[in-house]
Parts: structure tokens; C-alpha cells; sequence
């Protein structure tokens, strides 16, 4: 086979942490090459509570994801979320010295580069910069400024900030098993990208990722990102209201909630009943549906509420015409794209990632519980213009699959313009000061 342009997505989650090895097809779709997949028991609301439990579990899916597809795999783009993510709308601008001439990229990296220099609260950094439009003196709503004339150059962006501390974990975690991050990618963003159309970006739409600690939120509007939020609540939230309501251990409420979990109570009738064992020596212990719905449905429209907060407040309520998209683990639950419609009142789908996904990949990861792997996968290869690893697989023939030659990646191309972006500070910080 020709050598291939490869991108491994690395999402650690706070229910599992996966591992997505993938390029892009003749067609222009994602062909997955091979996945990993482990518990997450480490990591909480999104942050990492212990480094060692993090990179074991880290190794694990990484040699996972190298044994099923043959690449060595060294590096990766990570997702990065918890509640400690925040956005904020900024406008920056520069006077051009030679404004005959027309706008370069320079002139467009250089006012981008300018943003990461703004005062943030202690122990907070600017973890990406993302341009909405451009004004040009004065004439706004210009998308691609090079090339064209202008004296001054302005620009809307859309600053995410997080905490110093809690990337400087996930990147601990990632370089200790041996790996190197090529790009920190904000988690809903990467999830908007593996599950939303260009339509429903450009019409006004809100992705909403309930995961296991938290629950992701990203609004686009004109084909623009609008608004980002991390709300601290997830599945494993109404897992333990489960535990607590029927007073039944962690891996039974769990159970119960996946195969038997509803979002309305009204859904369910009074005599439905589901028997659960009991502890060692005990007898089975009996859980009605309709109880079990009512104890997720109560958690649930905290959830959603919290939601359509983060929408009013984004000042888009009324220009989302593409309604609510919902994904994640947590859209799995049984009538819950009702609920979400009963509350907002906006039209509600579920996000399947299947749409940029080849049709020989494995049906388990069409789930929406992949859609974040897989946009780190599809936004790694936007970053850096499809060019981020070659991978050269030997083609001798006769090969036995259990005996396949298991490559080198090459190193990518660095998709961070800027030395003052929040990656590279984390890679001096642990350089300089020679932290393993």
C-alpha cells in the first residue's frame, strides 16, 4: 500500500477513554484503521483526579489501537474538557504599516497571535483562538481577508480558556506513555464536527455531547462558532441517583440504566418491574420502571435546563433553526430527545458520526458515544491540511495477519502557528523545568 495520511484521536473521557486511529478515504470519508477502548478510572467531570490509573489506562487503548491497525502509533491529538472550560467573545485589530499592499497571512497569523496575549485570572490560559469574521476598515462580515486592501484589520473571535493545571495533567498523562501531543482540541468542537452538517451550521444549530462527567455544549450560527459551555453534569450523575433511589450498588444502577432507563416516567406503566440480584446470599430485589424513569427524568431536566440557559444566554434562542443535536453516550437514553423538545422547544435530533464514516467501519463505532474520537480525528486532519502522519505499510506478500510488520509514524507537520499558543507553553513548562 502507498503511504497514507494517518491521524490517531485521543479522547479521555470520564467513563472511557478510546483511541481512534484513522484516515481519509478515495471518497472523503474517515476510514478507521483500528480503535481502542478502556474504563476511564481516573478521570472525573472531565479532569484527571489520578496520573498513574490515567496513563495505564492510556497504554492500554493506545497498544490496543496499534495492535488492530498496524501503526506504531507516537502521536496524537487529545481532546481536552471538564467544567473548568470557559469562552468568551474578544475583538482585536491591527494598523497595517503598508496598506497599498495587499492583506498577507502574516498580517492575519500576526492579529490571531496577538490573542493569546490578553490578561487572563491566575492559573487560567487561552487554550484556542478561533476567528469568526473579519473587518476590513470598517466593511465587517469578510470570512477569508487575504488578499484584499485595507489600513486596518479587525477580527471577532471566540477565546476558550481553561485552567493551566488541568491540561498541564492530560499532557503529563499523554507524554508519560511515551507519546506526544500534536494538538489540544476543545471536546465539543471535535464532536460538532464528526456529527453536524454544513447546513445545520450555517442554519443555527446547538451540539449538545452529554458524556459521562459532563455535558459539552457548542452553538453555531452562519456557519460560525457562536458560543461554547461545559456543564458539570453527565451520565454518571444519574447513575448514582439511581444507586441512591433504589439503594443498589454502582454496577447494577449502571446496568439498569442502560437497558432500562427512560427520560419521561409517563412512558412507563405502574406494573413494569425489573429484578436485579441481590448481594451474595439475598434475594433478588425488585425495581420498578416507572420509579427508575422518575429518578432519571428529575436529573435529566436538570440537565436540559441548564442547557437551554447556556442558550438564551449565548443571545442565538432565536436564530437556531437547525434546532438542538444531541450526542454522547448519554443521548443513548430512551425518549430523551422528547424531553429535550418538551423543555427547549426546539426541534431535537440524535448525532450519529456515521455520516464521514467509511461503510466498512464497525458498527459499534457509529455510536454517538464516538462522535467526540472520531471529530478529533476529523479536526486533527483540518488542522494541519490532511498532512499530519505518513505511514508506510509494507506490502511483502503473504503476510499473516497475527504477523503484520507494525510501522513507524512519521513526525507530523506542527499544526500550532504560534509560539505563544497554550501547547507549546505546556511543552516549555515541562522541558524547562525537566518534569517527567
Amino acid at each position: 500500500m502507498k503511504p497514507s495520511e494517518i491521524v490517531v484521536g485521543l479522547d479521555i473521557g470520564t467513563t472511557k477513554i478510546a483511541a481512534i486511529v484513522g484516515r481519509i478515504n478515495e471518497h472523503g470519508k474517515i476510514e478507521i484503521l483500528g480503535h481502542g477502548k478502556t474504563e476511564s478510572i481516573g478521570v472525573k467531570r472531565g479532569v484527571v483526579s489520578n496520573i498513574e490509573n490515567t496513563v495505564n489506562s492510556i497504554r492500554t487503548v493506545i497498544d490496543e489501537a496499534s495492535q488492530k491497525s498496524g501503526v506504531n502509533i507516537k502521536y496524537v491529538n487529545v481532546g481536552i474538557a471538564g467544567q473548568h472550560i470557559k469562552s468568551l467573545q474578544h475583538r482585536g485589530g491591527i494598523i497595517r504599516e503598508n496598506y497599498e499592499d495587499e492583506i498577507s497571512k502574516h498580517d492575519v497569523e500576526t492579529l490571531h497571535n496577538n490573542m493569546y496575549n490578553l490578561n487572563m485570572s491566575p492559573g487560567e490560559e487561552i487554550i484556542d483562538v478561533i476567528p469568526q469574521e473579519y473587518v476590513i476598515d470598517n466593511e465587517q462580515g469578510i470570512k477569508e481577508p487575504v488578499g484584499m486592501l485595507g489600513n486596518s484589520l479587525e477580527a471577532n473571535f471566540h477565546i476558550i480558556i481553561g485552567q493551566t493545571t488541568a491540561a498541564k495533567n492530560i499532557y503529563k498523562c499523554v507524554t508519560k506513555t511515551g507519546l506526544e501531543v500534536v494538538d489540544l482540541i476543545l471536546e465539543p468542537i471535535a464532536s460538532a464536527n464528526a456529527v453536524l452538517s454544513e447546513e445545520e451550521k450555517e442554519a443555527g444549530v446547538v451540539l449538545v455531547d452529554i458524556g459521562g462527567g459532563t455535558t459539552d455544549i457548542a452553538i453555531f450560527q452562519d456557519g460560525i462558532i457562536r458560543h461554547t459551555a461545559v456543564i458539570p453534569f453527565g451520565g454518571d450523575v444519574i447513575t448514582e441517583d439511581v444507586k441512591e433511589g433504589c439503594t443498589i450498588i454502582r454496577k447494577h444502577a449502571e446496568e439498569l440504566k442502560v437497558k432500562f432507563g427512560s427520560s419521561l416516567a409517563s412512558e412507563n406503566r405502574d406494573d413494569e418491574i425489573v429484578a436485579i440480584p441481590g448481594l451474595r446470599g439475598r434475594p433478588p430485589k425488585e425495581i420498578s420502571l416507572k420509579n427508575l424513569a422518575s429518578i432519571i427524568q428529575a436529573r435529566m431536566e436538570e440537565i436540559v435546563e441548564h442547557v437551554y440557559y447556556e442558550i438564551k444566554n449565548s443571545g442565538y434562542e432565536k436564530k437556531l433553526i437547525a434546532g438542538i443535536v444531541l450526542t454522547g453516550g448519554g443521548a443513548l437514553l430512551k425518549d430523551l430527545t422528547q424531553l429535550t423538545e418538551f423543555i427547549t422547544g426546539m426541534d431535537t435530533r440524535i448525532g450519529y458520526p456515521n455520516e464521514h464514516l467509511a461503510k466498512d467501519v464497525p458498527e459499534e463505532l457509529a455510536s454517538p458515544m464516538y462522535s467526540t474520537g472520531i471529530g478529533l480525528v476529523i479536526e486533527g486532519m483540518e488542522r494541519t491540511k490532511k498532512d499530519m502522519v505518513n505511514v508506510e505499510i509494507s506490502d511483502e506478500p503473504e503476510v499473516e495477519e497475527n504477523d503484520e510488520t507494525i510501522e513507524e509514524q512519521e513526525k507530523p507537520e506542527s499544526s500550532e502557528n504560534s509560539p505563544l499558543s497554550f501547547l507549546n507553553k505546556i511543552k516549555n513548562f515541562f522541558e524547562n523545568d525537566n518534569i517527567n
